[in-house]
């Protein structure tokens, strides 16, 4: 039931407000580039924060939300890009794969509940999805646009790179979510 007390925020209007910060904060993350041999981006610990912080439900529609914003040319994506093209594009499975992360970390939450072990494990997990999905998409629109390649050359190209930074990104996203779980009253 929703407070009637004068001057209180309505809770839908407050689970917009969150839904929405956290798809720009997607969004922030995915802009931050951190040099390395392959340059990586924070997007997966903005989704797994987002997630973790916001449950299920708030979570996956912000990861959603960053998507369709970047589906319709909004630069929300890695490089200030947007656009269908770069969905569709070999590497945009991994971006549609954030969904998938974020709705197996939902169905997690629902049949496990909010707690600790859930979460890191929810996270874990949900970045092997992300992983499968982005790289199945890769070898399809790679073999369609270019030929075939094989698996270890996408493995070798887009996942191995990335496993350390993620779990890193992981760590800091059970961090960060933990932490401001304490502080914030949601």
């Amino acid at each position: 039931m929703e407070s009637h007390v004068k001057g209180a925020v309505p809770k839908k209007t407050l689970d917009i407000v969150y839904i929405g910060v956290f798809a720009a904060i997607i969004a922030v993350c995915s802009w931050i580039s951190i040099p390395a041999t392959i340059p990586f981006t924070l997007q997966t610990m903005g989704v797994f924060t987002a997630v973790g912080l916001l449950g299920g439900k708030r979570g996956t529609l912000s990861v959603l939300i960053y998507i369709l914003l970047g589906a319709i040319g909004m630069p929300v994506f890695a490089g200030f890009s947007g656009g269908v093209g770069i969905i569709l594009g070999t590497t945009g499975g991994y971006i549609v794969g954030f969904l998938f992360s974020a709705l197996l970390m939902w169905g997690m939450e629902k049949a496990f509940g909010r707690g600790k072990i859930t979460l890191i494990i929810s996270m874990v997990v949900g970045l092997l999805v992300c992983y499968a999905f982005g790289t199945v998409w890769y070898m399809i629109v790679y073999t369609h646009n270019s030929g075939a390649i094989g698996l270890s050359a996408v493995l070798g190209g887009c996942v191995i790179p990335f496993i350390i930074p993620d779990f890193i990104k992981i760590a800091v996203a059970f961090l960060l979510t933990n932490r401001l779980k304490k502080v914030l009253s949601w």
